[in-house]
């Protein structure tokens, strides 16, 4: 299991005010030598996408809808990169993943990097939360302390001192806010929201089987690191 990361922070936002919605005309550029043909605001939704990790209606309201607007449009531009979109309109969330191109050889544009065995039993605990607050019809929202407890049942299966698991934990929760899973609540500095992105990056097949994995993980006797960072691949 690997995480796609992007260098670009996805959190600002600078949009001018003025001409905002013009497409370039034919023969007519938004800049010298411009020979693009996507509306300005559609540049900016499908540069987001690139610089990662997401389009998200409530953090970028003026680009979710320019993202719909130009759907196919932005989808080609991605095909040409070897990368398509992932969208979901209920959830408001939008991002960009390595096609499925079979066996043609095709470049690879997002770097990722593998997960540890604490990011991957995190990620797993915010997709159950999730799902839990869809089915009250709540946004899901988690305390950070509330997280190094629900992490806690792992510490026997790494071969680590109390501050070196503590340790583990802060740097995948860390991770988790860097990519945006967890976003801070305005206002708050110990609350998040998790990302309705989970629900695209995990399917409820992928969560009842690794659930089923870190379940044996728990109540099975303790385990060396190795054994538990090779689960993830389960």
């Amino acid at each position: 299991m690997n995480w796609h990361e992007h260098e670009v922070d996805a959190e600002q936002e600078r949009l001018p005010d003025a001409a905002d919605s013009a497409a370039p005309d034919a023969g007519t550029g938004l800049f010298p030598g411009d020979s693009g043909r996507l509306p300005v605001e559609a540049r900016r939704a499908l540069c987001q996408l690139l610089s990662g990790p997401s389009v998200d209606a409530q953090r970028h309201s003026k680009l979710w809808p320019a993202l719909l607007r130009s759907e196919a449009a932005i989808r080609s531009a991605l095909a040409d990169l070897f990368l398509e979109l992932v969208l979901d309109r209920e959830a408001g969330i939008a991002f960009t993943r390595q096609a499925d191109t079979g066996e043609l050889e095709a470049p690879v544009l997002l770097r990722s990097s593998p997960l540890t065995f604490i990011d991957s039993v995190l990620l797993l605990y915010l997709r159950q939360q999730l799902a839990e607050a869809d089915a009250r019809g709540l946004r899901a929202v988690v305390e950070e302390a509330q997280l190094g407890e629900a992490l806690a049942v792992y510490e026997k299966n790494l071969s680590t001192d109390r501050a070196g698991f503590l340790r583990r934990v802060g740097n995948a929760v860390q991770k988790m806010k860097d990519n945006h899973i967890l976003t801070r609540l305005r206002g708050e500095d110990e609350r998040y929201e998790v990302s309705p992105a989970l629900k695209l990056l995990f399917s409820a097949e992928d969560v009842a089987a690794l659930a089923q994995v870190y379940r044996q993980l728990r109540e099975g006797p303790g385990s060396s690191e190795d054994d538990a960072e090779a689960a993830q691949d389960a």
